[in-house]
């Protein structure tokens, strides 16, 4: 007890606010960490048409390569976002490098596609810790107003890790004595120093609370996602889309989420607070992540598979090809947080997001295997300005609107549903493809195996006229899956016309908490209304 009084003037010190270089030594590690999280998809969806042909799977285990990563970093990302504000940031965003340096190593091991599917899984939680925290540490170092300028930080380095994951992965690829497996382990050291880094520059007060993880809700909630996820991918090819089977899983999934929505209406901490949704903001936020979720994923994971199978374009030349996307990304990113801050308000680079991303997959879902490679640029750089515009900037939306005790759990929910639109789309757009590739195929009168039905074909090895056949049909199927994304796009600029505009907030995250702590082991009123704040123990020192 004699240690209450001297704690709190340390706390104090902790909680004035941070210089522009302090921010930036504590983001150097943080960044280098998100670097390698979004390294880990970039340079495996280059490689990836080479890495499932040596490995003799099939276009659903293309899909789920990538799928396994994003479903594992959905359903944990909740889970990080709430112990985040129950515990130590810094350990935490730590320990999430550590298992995605396990998981990594471990793919880059993997003998067949099931080995490799269960190691992305890995890779794929810590991905998710990454994901969670890195919004979360922003929002307690940096105001709401000041941050759409830091977020144009994380934009850079989401599409520097963008522009030099397919390239990295595919000089890897193309070069015979390094090979498709040093795509997973060239993260390795990245993340090692992201660790180290993080140790030295990240300091943040340590918030201890009594707390309990509700893993039931976390278990259901994984369960039911999974279940509806193993039937999009699986419908249509080992069954008809309407059968008992489709159903069952249906129905199944249906089940799983409604009991997790029960279990989560009674948990004493749930993983996804039920009372955000009452919230206009949130819920508009989160369909709108679901769909800029959809055509971010979709489009870095079938692009790739376009240029090398349709184009007959090398790993390398494939990772070149896709930089107009990563420009408009880059610029739509780094220019609309500049803006955000400088003005306060938001709306209306959502609104411009919108429109950007919806003309870009329309557009997008003309595309053949003869398109004209400077038409198509034109159209995934409009694509890249609608993702860029959005994808950060609906999380800030959301964290202007609920009290600093909640930042943790609210900004998990937008990136667990960005993740969840992710999966979905990859999951669906996979199948899609699969069903369209199978009936392109036939109409042209090849066999499904001969032309790669039945596993990703490697162009270079076949002759004409098959190889023609090929590449036209994976080129009218990209198109395809375009056009069923299309619809998301419009989605998304719908929902942010119908958000609420609120100007952003100057008082920084570390500071307002202060004002709303109350003190500890104090309840909440139950009249008033407001979600309880017990805080245990606060820390100043820093692990």
């Amino acid at each position: 007890m004699s240690n209450a009084p001297a704690a709190a003037p340390a706390a104090q010190t902790s909680a004035e606010p941070m210089s522009h270089r302090q921010i930036m030594e504590a983001l150097s590690g943080l960044l280098l960490g998100m670097f390698v999280a979004i390294l880990s998809s970039t340079i495996v969806s280059n490689a990836l048409p080479r890495i499932i042909s040596d490995l003799h799977g099939s276009q659903t285990s293309y899909t789920w390569v990538v799928t396994a990563t994003l479903l594992a970093m959905t359903a944990t990302t909740p889970i990080w976002g709430k112990l985040a504000d129950l515990t130590s940031k810094k350990l935490l965003v730590q320990l999430a490098l550590v298992i995605y340096v396990a998981g990594s190593a471990l793919a880059g091991l993997s003998q067949n596609t099931s080995m490799l599917i269960g190691c992305r899984v890995i890779q794929g939680v810590g991905v998710g810790g990454l994901t969670a925290l890195a919004q979360v540490i922003m929002a307690a170092m940096i105001s709401p107003r000041e941050r759409g300028r830091y977020s144009g930080y994380l934009g850079a380095t989401f599409a520097l890790a963008t522009v030099g994951g397919p390239l990295i992965g595919g000089v890897i690829v193309d070069t015979p004595w390094l090979g498709w497996r040093w795509c997973f382990y060239v993260g390795v050291p990245f993340a090692v120093a992201a660790i180290v880094i993080l140790q030295k520059t990240l300091k943040l007060p340590v918030v201890k609370r009594e707390v309990t993880i509700d893993y039931l809700g976390a278990t259901l909630i994984s369960a039911g996602v999974s279940v509806l996820l193993v039937w999009v991918s699986l419908a249509g090819k080992n069954y008809a889309w309407v059968s008992w089977q489709t159903a069952a899983m249906v129905l199944g999934s249906l089940l799983l989420i409604a009991l997790a929505i029960r279990v989560e209406g009674r948990a004493a901490e749930p993983i996804i607070p039920l009372w955000l949704f009452k919230q206009r903001t949130i819920v508009l936020a989160v369909l709108g992540s679901l769909a800029v979720g959809l055509a971010m994923m979709g489009s870095s994971v079938f692009l790739s598979q376009y240029f090398q199978i349709a184009r007959g374009k090398s790993p390398t030349v494939s990772g070149l090809m896709t930089l107009p996307m990563i420009g408009g990304l880059v610029i739509a990113s780094t220019v609309v947080g500049k803006l955000i801050t400088a003005t306060g308000f938001w709306k209306r680079y959502l609104v411009m997001g919108g429109v950007s991303l919806t003309l870009g997959l329309t557009l997008m879902s003309t595309t053949r295997a003869d398109t004209n490679l400077w038409v198509l640029g034109v159209y995934m750089f409009l694509l890249g300005m609608g993702i860029g515009a959005l994808q950060q900037n609906l999380v800030l939306a959301v964290q202007n609107a609920v009290p600093v005790h909640q930042l943790g759990a609210a900004s998990s929910v937008v990136a667990f549903f960005r993740s969840l639109g992710g999966a979905v789309g990859v999951s669906a757009l996979g199948a899609v493809m699969a069903t369209k590739v199978t009936g392109y195929l036939s109409d042209a009168g090849l066999k499904s195996g001969a032309g790669g039905g039945g596993g990703i074909p490697n162009v270079h090895h076949l002759r004409e006229p098959a190889r023609g056949i090929v590449e036209n049909s994976y080129g009218h199927a990209v198109g395809d899956i375009f056009l069923f994304a299309a619809p998301f796009g419009l989605l998304a600029l719908i929902v942010v016309l119908l958000i609420k505009e609120v100007p952003l907030q100057t008082g920084q995250a570390v500071v307002v908490a202060k004002a709303e702590q109350r003190q500890p082991g104090a309840e909440a009123d139950p009249a008033s209304g407001r979600e309880p704040v017990r805080i245990d123990k606060v820390e100043a020192r820093t692990p």
